[in-house]
């Protein structure tokens, strides 16, 4: 067991959490669930291209790890919402500062990406 997280060393257990919080499911899950409470539902329509499978895999372990709470509330037909803790608000702070950076660069990216694929590369 390491003491210390350490996620340069391939044996840390500190690296499954970066693996959960740097995923791109995780990310936008998190800057959705900035506003309040949100249902599975409008989950899946504010995260387009998620699947239900990954979706509730993503929720499950945003919860195991304490960044999520989810709420049952006892109703006919059941209704289930989820909500970021204080640990996961401090996550989206975080999420949505690399998610305005993304936008803000995100025509000088593309067009990085243009240059590379109009210019012979000599890396072979």
């Amino acid at each position: 067991m390491f003491l210390q997280a350490d996620p340069y060393n391939m044996n840390c257990p500190s690296r499954e959490i970066l693996d959960l919080i740097g995923g791109k499911w995780a990310i936008l899950i998190v800057c959705c669930l900035q506003q309040g409470p949100v249902r599975t539902g409008e989950l899946m329509r504010q995260v387009g291209g998620i699947s239900q499978k990954m979706l509730t895999q993503t929720l499950r372990n945003l919860e195991r790890d304490g960044f999520v709470e989810r709420i049952s509330y006892p109703e006919v037909p059941p209704r289930v919402e989820y909500r970021l803790t204080d640990l996961g608000r401090s996550l989206s702070e975080l999420a949505r500062t690399m998610e305005q950076w993304v936008v803000a660069n995100y025509a000088t990216i593309l067009d990085h990406r243009q240059r590379a694929l109009e210019t012979p590369s000599d890396h072979a």
